[in-house]
């Protein structure tokens, strides 16, 4: 340890950090004339009434610009994975799905330019979502009420990512766009992309496409962590567990998106075709057998309409219609095992109103309707039945300030079917509402607080799967007879602002009644003999993960605190200290498995001119709570370093170099959240290089 924190002294006496973006409104930055210049707020636009993060009641994090650029991973899990509150259910390189506040999968919607991704990576951990965030020109995160314009259940979160896929606005110019190229040397990852769009006369356009090539990910130690392994497989002994590497973890992705708006003073009309070719590997369970990986295709059309002030109620009519044809094959050495399929069509319709009084507000229409299957390559029953999946919603969101309080309300109703084939249809109504309110105590306090009662409805994997899901390295059991999960969450604020410093702190206390999980049973299934057993002396056996459900409370907190260190003529440093924790118990006793861990840690920044640099230092507590038939998780310290130069460029072009160090301890991290945590560690030490040219 003590070598640990003399490296870390080292690095950042060298290269000290910058702020997140929620700062980045209220930093200062010298320029040569040595002038103090506050930037401008940063509006969320994934709301139907869109507001500035410092006035709205609901948690909300924005990555965009430049710290975007410099936290892009090759998923949108990685991307956000040190975000406040923030973590990432990892499942090798190929795959990063968000958790926020502990939650992940169908608690956790991931959108994309605000309609759903409609993939399978609600489903499971190993499935990886059709976002790339290379080609991301935004990224928001929603918790809160907002989430209820988007769906119900979201108790988690929504995640947006913005990438102009259909213009909304005509360009200054009829050519446009930016090249990006990055390497990463953990996986030996070399990601290209490109961006053309421009206008002129009413008319814009969008082209973008992408490659990324990545080999095996280097860790700081052994892959499989053995010992903890046989604590529910007392046999298990791994015939290939290297040092420093993780086997069949390399990966090639590639897709591109074309796009076309009409756009006038009467509103615009646009659409957009997306490919999207994913092909990558699940980690090595160390018994020296085939290979998994997985091969993802998906295509998407989208279609966007909107008209400003139709007729004398309406201020804004949208509407937006998509179709997601989705495949997700799992391969054992070349050979296909087992298949899902997706096709689904979406169509969301919002109606903004014009004030009534001071009541601003939308009123919209959503629709889903999916053909879902899972099958075998041999032929045998189908892992998940073929399912017809309709689900109608109406929501609505009014909004008023009343002195210096502004309050907003919503509510949300759903109508949802699932039909399976030579099955008997369910259906379900869940039914969810919230209200928030924010109160600007005075010009440097604010206080907010949101109250939502949210319903979801059981996905058609937690009912009907039954089989080996080989990616997952287990036998799932669905469970038909699963109702309505709900949940009634609490969110409460504070925020500070002052020149001398900025703060805030968010807590909240989620309660929810039949909360579906999976756990692990204390029984085995054995391939072989193709039966349950108790106990498995030849070592031929895998885990069995149930679907339950028991009522479950989660509370905890996400805070950070940035202080000016230094404005002067040799730049500008700041000091944020951070931290977030997460508690999810269930009310019978036990724990709620794959939480994350208490993180808090400190990052420094430093600016001047066209350069910033950054280091954060993180420490994870170990992860104790780990649940039943699950293993605790050890600390970790995780330092990573930054730097950004932009040159001057020429012909009205911007050159941005960056450069990051991940992990510079090169600590074996195991990830509380991740179903393979006792068989991938997070990648280890590791230098990435990038440029990005803008035109």
């Amino acid at each position: 340890m003590n070598k640990k924190l003399s490296f870390i002294l080292l690095s950042i006496s060298s290269l000290v950090a910058h702020a997140d973006a929620d700062s980045a409104k209220k930093s200062v930055v010298l320029n040569q004339e040595n002038d103090v210049k506050e930037l401008d707020e940063v509006v969320v636009v994934s709301t139907a009434l869109k507001h500035a993060t410092s006035k709205s009641a609901k948690p909300v994090t924005v990555l965009s610009g430049d710290l975007l650029r410099s936290k892009v991973g090759s998923t949108i899990g990685e991307t956000l994975k040190n975000e406040l509150g923030i973590t990432t259910q990892s499942f090798g390189s190929g795959v990063g799905t968000p958790v926020i506040r502990g939650q992940a999968g169908p608690r956790v919607r991931v959108m994309q330019n605000s309609m759903g991704n409609n993939d399978a990576s609600s489903l499971s951990p190993d499935h990886a979502n059709g976002v790339e965030p290379i080609l991301a020109e935004r990224v928001e995160v929603l918790r809160g009420p907002a989430t209820l314009l988007y769906g119900n259940g979201a108790i988690g979160g929504v995640v947006n990512v913005i990438d102009n896929r259909i213009p909304e606005v005509v360009p200054g110019k009829l050519v446009g766009g930016a090249g990006e190229q990055r390497y990463d040397s953990v996986t030996n990852e070399s990601a290209s992309a490109l961006k053309l769009e421009g206008g002129k006369n009413g008319w814009a356009y969008h082209f973008d496409g992408f490659y990324r090539d990545q080999g095996n990910t280097h860790i700081g130690g052994r892959a499989i962590d053995e010992q903890a392994v046989r604590v529910n497989e007392p046999d298990f002994a791994a015939a290939i567990n290297p040092d420093g590497l993780i086997v069949n973890t390399e990966g090639r992705t590639r897709g591109g998106s074309a796009g076309v708006s009409r756009i006038g003073d009467a509103g615009l009309i646009g659409a957009s075709i997306n490919t999207l070719e994913r092909n990558y590997g699940i980690p090595s369970d160390g018994s020296g057998g085939l290979p998994v990986t997985v091969e993802l295709k998906q295509t998407k059309y989208d279609f966007k309409g909107q008209l400003n002030k139709p007729f004398s109620f309406a201020e804004q009519i949208r509407t937006k219609f998509g179709y997601t044809d989705y495949q997700h094959q799992e391969l054992d050495a070349g050979t296909p095992t087992t298949t899902f399929l997706n096709k689904t069509y979406e169509s969301r319709l919002e109606l903004e109103h014009q004030p009534i009084g001071a009541v601003r507000g939308v009123w919209g229409f959503q629709s889903t309707n999916s053909e879902f299957t899972a099958v075998s390559a041999d032929g045998s029953a189908p892992l998940v039945p073929k399912s017809d999946i309709d689900s109608y919603g109406l929501f609505a969101v009014e909004s008023f300030k009343s002195g210096v309080v502004t309050y907003e309300f919503g509510g949300r109703g759903e109508w949802q079917t699932i039909s399976p084939e030579n099955r008997n249809s369910l259906t379900y109504l869940p039914i969810s509402g919230s209200a928030s309110a924010l109160w600007d105590v005075t010009d440097q306090h604010q206080l907010s607080l949101g109250i939502t009662h949210s319903q979801r409805a059981p996905l058609i994997q937690e009912l009907f799967y039954d089989g080996v899901h080989e990616a997952s390295r287990s036998y799932e059991l669905g469970d038909a007879n699963l109702t309505r999960e709900v949940s009634n969450n609490l969110d409460l604020g504070y925020r500070y602002q002052a020149s001398w410093m900025t703060a805030e702190i968010n807590l909240f206390h989620n309660w929810v009644s039949d909360y579906i999980y999976q756990q692990r049973a204390d029984y085995l299934y054995d391939e072989d003999a193709g039966t349950f057993v108790s106990n498995c002396p030849l070592g031929a056996c895998i885990p069995v993960e149930e679907s339950q459900q028991a009522a479950a409370t989660f509370k905890g907190f996400e805070a950070q605190t940035i202080m000016p260190l230094m404005q002067n003529n040799y730049g500008a440093l700041d000091l944020t200290l951070f931290g977030d924790y997460t508690r999810g118990k269930f009310d019978k006793g036990g724990d709620v498995p794959r939480m994350p861990p208490l993180r808090y840690g400190f990052q420094l920044s430093y600016e001047k001119n066209d350069l910033s640099t950054n280091a954060r230092l993180t420490r994870g507590e170990s992860q104790t709570y780990s649940g039943e038939n699950e293993t605790p998780t050890p600390s970790y310290l995780l330092l990573n370093l930054g730097a950004q130069y932009r040159l001057a460029g020429f012909h009205k072009s911007n050159i941005l170099l960056f450069a990051n160090g991940k992990n510079m301890l090169n600590e074996n991290i195991r990830n509380s959240t991740s179903y393979l945590r006792n068989f991938a560690p997070d990648p280890g030490r590791s230098a990435e290089i990038g440029i990005r040219i803008s035109y």
